[in-house]
């Protein structure tokens, strides 16, 4: 980020962030507008982040996207914003013991109990309930689902 730039907010309506994203993305680069970044965590529900070197240039490219309520007063800065930037482990929140239903892959769609999270690698080793001999099997965290926390 260069020194003229800074962050700015934009207000949306509730689960519209992306399309917002994508309109400004849109308008911007039709009116070759000095734009630098567009970011609309998950995370950060009704706003979408925009870095540019005056609030006006953001101000002018929303007034024609549906959903885009106002530019919030102010501006942050990339510390501020530094969190939503880096990536979070796919295991983040699965704890031993849970239990997961598997979302993709060979296994797709069957129940198992947490043995062992490796965050490292982000991945689980799960024993699956309807197997006739418990198998320890290791599959990524991101083709899980959570059902139930852990209960020991």
């Amino acid at each position: 980020m260069s020194e003229d730039s800074q962050i700015f907010v934009i207000k949306t309506t509730a689960n519209q962030e992306r399309s917002v994203a994508t309109a400004l993305a849109r308008v911007s680069k039709k009116e070759k507008l000095d734009i630098r970044a567009i970011l609309a965590p998950d995370e950060l529900k009704g706003y979408v982040l925009v870095e540019a070197p005056k609030s006006g240039i953001v101000e002018q490219a929303i007034q024609t996207i549906p959903h885009a309520r106002a530019l919030v007063k102010g501006s942050s800065s990339i510390a501020e914003i530094e969190h939503f930037l880096k990536p979070k482990p796919t295991v983040t929140g699965i704890k031993e013991g849970a239990i997961i239903e598997v979302t993709s892959g060979p296994f797709k769609g069957e129940k198992a109990r947490v043995k062992r999270v490796d965050e490292g690698h982000e991945e689980i080793t799960v024993e699956l309930f309807d197997a006739v001999v418990p198998i320890p099997i290791t599959i990524r965290g991101d083709t899980v689902r959570i059902l139930k926390k852990e209960e020991e």
